[in-house]
């Protein structure tokens, strides 16, 4: 049998609207019971979500255990790419004495207030923290073959190396792991075993909603490769696949792999360049907005030209020349037509008339008005998460 063991906790998020109860657990276990039909979740069951758990039960038929727990753990996000206000703080959450879990395959989760001692055939295991990762065997854990998924962060913290090369040869020769997924963003993913190294492609989805994405991936490649018996470059670009469609739908379980080949086709093609900020910043919400995407995209790596903070404000004069001078050394333009002001309208008939590919975060926003944009081929999108994934994958 196969058994997922993680946190459940309340997740909430301003925009788009998310309020439920997930967590990595929850959400992996009803991720892949699709396919499995057996599927057991061990969890601190909170009592204040005892609803929640309920809920999570019915809806997708899960075998829910683990003691009962006074924590009522929350989540709680602005946007979906945002760090989210944990509740209570994590110094503040009370260490609960670590769960046992006994079966063929798990897969485990890094958890706020405490730990899991597993003994399996094959595990997976993701410690979902980029601080503080711990050492899957360090609690006396055990496991025949054991696949290690990490990000960047995670993995410098276990290796003290730099380079994504580097750090999967520290992983795979100290024996750290018997094989190791490197997820690294838009350039996707750096996998490996003893034997052989391989890469897998991220995906495109229309829509980017990253809350729990990565438990999504998680339980794809525990379901691909500790189940099924695929090769890990194969589940990894299958995991791949299984996370573009959760985040372009929010929806679970994911589809059988022959489906998942069928429908998520388009690759993310890793770019260069520089993205053009066009938006209005004359006043606080403005601003603030301004801000967090020029913020996003430089923690992803990506540079950004923004009127407000590369020039300023000042005469016209002064600021048209050198907004135009810093749009013609972009290679792509995120434009928040949002208001309909004067300026950015101006940068996306420029960007357009350059050749130059504009994706316009459009909100509250007549369809009328977005004639122009949307004849001229710009890519129009509701929401913040998805224009930014969109304006870094245009450079591709």
């Amino acid at each position: 049998m196969t058994t997922v063991v993680g946190g459940v906790y309340a997740e909430r998020c301003i925009e788009p609207f998310w309020d439920d109860v997930y967590g990595s657990g929850g959400r992996a276990a009803a991720a892949i019971c699709g396919e499995l039909p057996d599927v057991k979740l061990v969890t601190y069951r909170a009592r204040a979500l005892g609803d929640g758990i309920e809920n999570l039960k019915a809806a997708y038929g899960l075998a829910i255990s683990g003691p009962e727990a006074d924590a009522d753990i929350s989540f709680e996000y602005v946007h979906s790419l945002a760090d989210p206000r944990i509740t209570p703080r994590p110094d503040a959450i009370p260490r609960l004495p670590e769960l046992e879990v006994d079966d063929d395959t798990v897969l485990r989760f890094g958890m706020m207030e405490g730990g899991a001692r597993v003994r399996a055939r094959r595990a997976v295991y993701d410690p979902q923290s980029a601080f503080d990762p711990r050492p899957f065997a360090e609690n006396g854990s055990s496991v025949e073959e054991l696949a290690l998924i990490l990000n960047r962060l995670e993995a410098r913290r276990l290796t003290g190396a730099d380079e994504p090369a580097v750090m999967l040869d520290r992983l795979l020769g100290e024996r750290v792991a018997d094989v190791v997924v490197l997820k690294m963003g838009a350039k996707g993913l750096l996998v490996g075993d003893r034997e052989e190294r391989g890469t897998a492609s991220a995906y495109k989805s229309d829509i980017v909603w990253k809350i729990g994405s990565g438990d999504v991936f998680s339980a794809a490649f525990t379901l691909f490769w500790a189940i099924e018996g695929r090769p890990p470059s194969e589940a990894a670009d299958l995991s791949s696949r299984a996370t573009s469609f959760y985040c372009g739908t929010r929806s679970l379980p994911f589809p059988a792999a022959h489906d998942l080949r069928r429908e998520i086709a388009e690759p993310v093609a890793a770019g260069e360049g520089r993205i053009y900020l066009a938006a209005p910043f004359f006043n606080l919400a403005e601003r603030w907005l301004v801000d967090e995407i020029r913020a996003q995209l430089l923690l992803m790596g990506v540079e950004v030209f923004s009127p407000l903070h590369d020039v300023g404000p000042g005469p016209a004069d002064f600021v048209a020349p050198r907004d135009l001078e810093g749009l013609d050394r972009c290679q792509s333009v995120l434009a928040v037509l949002n208001g309909g002001d004067a300026g950015t309208i101006f940068e996306v008939g420029y960007a357009v008339a350059r050749g130059i590919p504009v994706v316009v975060l459009a909100q509250n926003v007549r369809s009328e008005d977005l004639k122009m944009p949307v004849g001229s081929g710009c890519r129009i999108v509701e929401d913040m998460v998805s224009a930014i994934y969109h304006a870094v994958w245009s450079l591709g």
